[in-house]
């Protein structure tokens, strides 16, 4: 008789980002931090702010927890809730299924009182208002009133596949209303180290846009070297 597998695998210990790595990644635009890793990292765009951003101020900085779910399934998702340290942001994969809500307003007011910082998924959502009232930023694919199952399998802290990306608990997740960008926690140091270059390139050109600069100088040279065909 073969033995009925655990509903559940839970990875008990992982590397976590120092307050200090936190702390330089809030306030910083996703924008920024995928220049920084050029180009990578930014989960797909039909990972949104919920609302698109309406009702909510989605945005969030902290380390990974993820739950690995399977399709119309939550259990990992409820069960990471008793993993979540202080400013967690939990990563919900459901492999993209777009049949029923990954979380709703009691997951998120749970995640809340748990101290979570925010909630990504690559599925839907339901109780748009109770989420809103809730207060905790959350990136979906849109909404669907629609109940999962919670009877697994599923996995806790161990690597998830969510949006293109590979995501590792205690990775980095920056997150705000132009989308959710994963900073892998092997790089989070020399992430940093670029965006200090990054932010001095962007105040350097915000100022000049400010003072009438019209074009971009390297794409006017190479028209002018040449890189361009004229036509009439």
């Amino acid at each position: 008789m073969i033995e009925e597998p655990k509903s559940l695998t839970i990875r008990r210990h992982w590397a976590r980002p120092t307050q200090a790595q936190i702390d330089t990644f809030k306030g910083m635009p996703t924008s920024f931090v995928v220049d920084a890793m050029d180009g990578r990292g930014a989960l797909d765009m039909s990972i949104r702010p919920i609302g698109d951003g309406r009702d909510l101020n989605c945005v969030a900085v902290g380390p990974v927890l993820t739950a690995d779910n399977g399709p119309a399934d939550v259990l990992a998702t409820l069960a990471a809730l008793g993993y979540v340290q202080p400013g967690d942001v939990l990563v919900a994969g459901n492999n993209a299924h777009q049949g029923t809500a990954v979380a709703g307003d009691r997951v998120m007011g749970m995640l809340r009182n748990s101290g979570g910082a925010g909630f990504v998924t690559d599925g839907p959502m339901r109780d748009y208002q109770g989420i809103v009232d809730a207060g905790l930023p959350a990136w979906c694919t849109g909404l669907n009133p629609a109940s999962p199952f919670s009877s697994g399998h599923g996995r806790i802290g161990l690597p998830l596949q969510i949006g293109g990306q590979t995501v590792n608990s205690g990775d980095m997740i920056v997150a705000d209303r132009d989308g959710v960008v994963v900073v892998p926690f092997d790089q989070i140091d020399a992430v940093i180290e670029r965006l200090t270059h990054v932010c001095a390139l962007e105040k350097k050109l915000d100022g000049e846009v400010e003072n009438g600069r019209r074009t971009i100088d390297a794409i006017m040279a190479r028209i002018e070297n040449g890189g361009a065909v004229f036509v009439d």
